[in-house]
């Protein structure tokens, strides 16, 4: 009688402990096959008018993957990370990420980097636009409104440090969703800790602006601009950058940029 009460309760603790992903895993190593076998297929033939077909396929053996060169941080404005993880595994949502970091600093790696995650959404950095194919996307749970937990951002750290170091991401393309996306997007919010991140070599920073004197000529504008900002919606923009280098000042009247902001911004493009 012992034993097989031994007995059951092994088989309800494998049970409480099954995976609760494994359906969902199951998808992604169908939709990782999906692309392994698009990637074997030998490239097709570009019909022309003008020439006959190749007689003969020469396939390159100069190549590898393409790598992400920005990082994108979000915050998940959700309530917990199960929640996000559920978001992440639902295919109706159409939103996902690399990874995802819980408050307690337990790290999800989601995606594999070379796969391209959907997270940068209709955004814009310079003169790029498809944000999505270039970049690595982090999400933090954290609701928006919260500070973030020290034990996450030691892990951001970390992981952005292995990120920066496999990939060889520049230190100017650690930036925000909300930068990317400023009149949709306002994460991470104004609490993220942009200044710590940028002392470790991950984003741009500006430099003591006490003896700073700006040119009368100088346009915040095409500051803004230079730094990667885009200016379809000026005022959305200079709230997000208040947001990632002025938080006390996020709050200001949308569009308003002081003497201070502008020291600020002609200390970084100085850079």
């Amino acid at each position: 009688m012992l034993r097989i009460s031994f007995i059951l309760a092994v088989v309800l603790m494998a049970g409480c402990s099954r995976q609760p992903y494994q359906s969902t895993n199951k998808v992604y190593r169908k939709q990782a096959r999906h692309w392994a076998d698009v990637l074997r297929q030998k490239p097709g033939d570009v019909p022309v008018d003008a020439a006959s077909a190749a007689p003969w396929w020469a396939g390159t053996v100069n190549f590898n993957l393409r790598k992400p060169n920005y990082v994108i941080i979000h915050h998940t404005a959700q309530n917990s990370c199960e929640q996000t993880l559920r978001t992440f595994t639902l295919e109706r949502t159409q939103v996902s990420a690399h990874y995802v970091v819980c408050r307690d600093g337990t790290i999800h790696h989601m995606l594999n980097d070379y796969l391209r995650a959907w997270h940068g959404g209709v955004s814009k950095w310079g003169s790029m636009t498809d944000i999505n194919s270039a970049s690595i996307g982090i999400e933090l749970d954290n609701n928006g409104s919260e500070p973030f937990d020290p034990r996450q951002i030691r892990s951001l750290l970390v992981l952005l440090d292995t990120l920066q170091h496999r990939y060889n991401i520049p230190a100017d393309n650690f930036i925000g969703h909300g930068d990317i996306a400023p009149k949709r997007k306002n994460d991470p919010s104004a609490l993220f800790p942009w200044e710590t991140l940028a002392k470790k070599g991950f984003g741009i920073w500006y430099t003591d602006t006490v003896n700073i004197q700006v040119p009368a000529s100088f346009s915040h504008l095409q500051a803004l601009r230079l730094i990667g900002y885009n200016l379809q919606d000026t005022a959305s923009a200079i709230q997000a950058f208040k947001r990632h280098f002025i938080p006390s000042d996020s709050l200001s009247p949308q569009g308003y940029i002081d003497e201070k902001g502008r020291k600020i911004l002609y200390s970084i493009v100085q850079k």
